[in-house]
């Protein structure tokens, strides 16, 4: 009787302890600072979330990644307000992540409106993806696509690799679109444990900006996590930080 006591207590605890590492909402917020060579200092304040379909267990993924290895399913959105005296903008973003359940199959989608607004009236441009991939191994993402707004529409190709090193963990992602202008973006970052990153990542939009940056991500619990990056590009340089919540 003692021993099924102490087992159903072992169990109950087990349980318990899965459930601490599991989440199904992010939340976060952050502010960053755009200094242009030419003009005033752009200030942004963003506010975002994510909606997990079902639990994200965490388990012994390093915690940033959780997510991806999970193969999580979600809905996600953000809304970024910026201002530069007499100049204010407006950027609203909503998309989706769907991996499909007992297959290899993926498809993504993003929908983005930026607003505007200054002496001289408001100015909207609206912007897409779509993407279908598969994960031809674990933790490998390859997905092709489109990319747009309203005048032009080019085809985009996207990867994401998270593997082992020695005991730690890297992450690498590259995407790119193919139009008028060509567009790339390559980044990488390095676990230092499961807890703790640092990256790099260069941004070429095809047209007369090249960006680097450096950036880093710790949580401080299960839960919580801080993060901050430096980008340098050719005609402006941006830093931020960001916080976020799990539950």
């Amino acid at each position: 009787m003692k021993k099924l006591a102490l087992a159903s207590a072992l169990l109950a605890t087990l349980a318990t302890v899965n459930v601490a590492q599991a989440y199904q909402y992010e939340v976060g917020a952050g502010i960053s600072r755009t200094d242009p060579d030419v003009g005033k200092a752009t200030n942004d304040l963003t506010v975002e979330g994510t909606y997990y379909l079902a639990p994200v267990d965490t388990k012994d993924y390093p915690l940033a990644e959780a997510a991806f290895m999970n193969r999580a399913s979600n809905v996600n959105g953000a809304i970024t307000y910026g201002k530069n005296s007499p100049t204010t903008k407006t950027d609203v973003s909503a998309g989706g992540e769907y991996y499909v359940p007992n297959s290899d199959f993926y498809a993504g989608a993003s929908y983005e409106n930026k607003r505007t607004k200054d002496s001289t009236g408001t100015d909207n441009v609206e912007k897409y993806t779509a993407e279908v991939g598969m994960l031809p191994m674990p933790n490998l993402l390859v997905a092709v696509g489109v990319t747009g707004d309203s005048n032009n529409t080019d085809p985009s190709l996207r990867a994401k690799y998270v593997y082992k090193l020695g005991a730690n963990d890297i992450n690498l992602e590259a995407q790119a679109s193919f139009g008028d202008a060509d567009v790339f973006n390559v980044g990488a970052d390095y676990y230092l444990d499961r807890t703790l990153s640092i990256g790099a990542q260069y941004k070429d939009d095809g047209v007369n900006d090249n960006v680097f940056g450096i950036r880093a991500r710790k949580f401080i619990s299960q839960d919580v996590s801080v993060a901050g990056f430096v980008d340098f590009g050719d005609n402006s340089d941006t830093f931020g930080v960001k916080g976020a919540y799990r539950f």
